[in-house]
This record gives structure tokens, C-alpha cells and sequence, in this order.
């Protein structure tokens, strides 16, 4: 099958070293963006080969088709092909997610054949990613030393102002950040983003809390920003 499709093996050389050169710029890419984006090992590994992988097939496809079929039908087949390309994982964030597009764009560019633009446009948007987020755009002002404040309280107990007066006299800044029911819709836990007037006056805080929520539970924890997904 190979001999009707490749006729001389310049043809299959020219595979091996577009293959190549898509794993070594993927690798580079990939470790470029990842060192910035603070990626996991698989997000890394994932973004390395898929231009090699996205090329080899969009290569050996097109040499394929190019045998048997007209050109409407070779666009249609490959149209459906690139369809069929999805991620099948945990949700990333919109950041891993450009990240990997950029490595499947790579890779369509180098299996036509197209190799040092295909070089250069993915080096741009590795350049491109690096110093669009250094820029502090967009962000709102983080607290300086927050924590994650969770109390639990009765469902009769009005969480609205309860702690308003201990908030006032130990806390600079408070936000309330999520409500849930728990126990079975019989108490409320609470989640506030929060910053001390003094950290060592984080127990006389928690003390002051524990009176006014009947002794449930509470807990204190270096606040994280939650992941935006896409």
C-alpha cells in the first residue's frame, strides 16, 4: 500500500523529517509555555506530541486520499477527520486549553508541509503567551495575607450580620464567597475570603466566633484562588 502512495522514498523521508522537526518545536514550545503557565507533567507531555501526531496524520491522510479521491472529497474527509479530534479529560483552564489548540494548529501546519513557517508561527505564539501574561491585566487586587475562613452555623441562625461586630474589630478585609446547606439541610457552612488586622490575634478571632456559632465547626486556610475553566 505504501508503494502506491509513496513512489520514491524521498516522499517517505520527508515524513520522518517533518515528524521530527514537529516533536522537537513542540518540545520547545511546550516547555516555553508550560515553565510560564505552571503546567501539570501531562499538559507538558500532551503539548510536546501532539504536532507531531496532528502532522504524521493530517501528512499520511492527505497521501492517502490524494490516490482515489477528488479534491472536494479530500477537504470533506478531512474536515471530519480534525472533527474527530477531542480532549478527553478533566476540565483544563481556558489557558491549558489555548495552550494545547496552539499545539494541534502546529501540527496542521507542518503536515502540509509547511515546515519553517510552521516553526515560526509556533515560537510567535509561545513569544506571544509569555509576555501577554506577564502583563498584571485583568486581575483583581489580591488581599495581602487572605485566608479561607469556613464557619458553620445553624440553619437558624441569620448569617447576614451574626458576625458583622467580630468581623469589624478583628478583620481588614471580608468577603463572603460561597454558602452551602450541609448535614442535611439542618446547618450552613459558610466560606469567607478574609484578612487579619493581626495574625496573632487569629484564636481571640476564632474564640470570638465559636460563641456566636454554638461551637460548630470552624477552619482557617491559606486562601486560593479558584481555577477559571473554559
Amino acid at each position: 500500500m505504501f508503494d502506491s502512495v509513496f513512489q520514491d522514498g524521498t516522499t517517505i523521508l520527508m515524513v520522518f523529517v517533518m515528524a521530527a522537526v514537529a516533536l522537537a518545536t513542540g518540545v520547545i514550545y511546550s516547555f516555553i509555555v508550560s515553565r510560564k503557565l505552571r503546567a501539570s507533567k501531562g499538559v507538558f507531555i500532551t503539548s510536546s506530541i501532539m504536532p507531531m501526531i496532528v502532522s504524521v496524520a493530517i501528512c499520511l491522510l492527505g497521501a492517502f486520499l490524494s490516490t482515489t479521491t477528488t479534491t472536494v472529497s479530500r477537504i470533506a474527509t478531512l474536515a471530519v477527520a480534525l472533527g474527530l479530534i477531542r480532549f478527553r479529560s478533566v476540565n483544563g483552564t481556558a489557558e491549558e486549553m489555548v495552550v494545547l489548540l496552539g499545539s494541534v494548529i502546529s501540527g496542521l501546519i507542518f503536515g502540509l508541509g509547511y515546515l519553517t513557517y510552521a516553526v515560526i508561527a509556533t515560537l510567535v505564539v509561545a513569544i506571544m503567551y509569555v509576555v501577554l501574561s506577564s502583563f498584571a491585566i485583568f486581575k483583581n487586587k489580591k488581599f495581602s495575607g487572605e485566608k479561607l475562613l469556613k464557619i458553620t452555623i445553624p440553619e437558624s441562625l441569620d448569617y447576614s450580620d451574626v458576625f458583622e461586630s467580630a468581623f469589624s474589630e478583628y478583620l481588614k478585609e471580608n468577603e463572603l464567597v460561597e454558602v452551602k446547606t450541609t448535614g442535611m439541610g439542618s446547618m450552613f457552612k459558610l466560606s469567607y475570603r478574609v484578612v487579619l488586622k493581626d495574625q496573632k490575634q487569629e484564636k481571640s478571632f476564632i474564640d470570638e466566633l465559636r460563641i456566636r456559632n454554638g461551637n460548630l465547626e470552624i477552619s482557617m486556610l491559606p486562601y486560593v484562588e479558584p481555577n477559571k475553566t473554559l
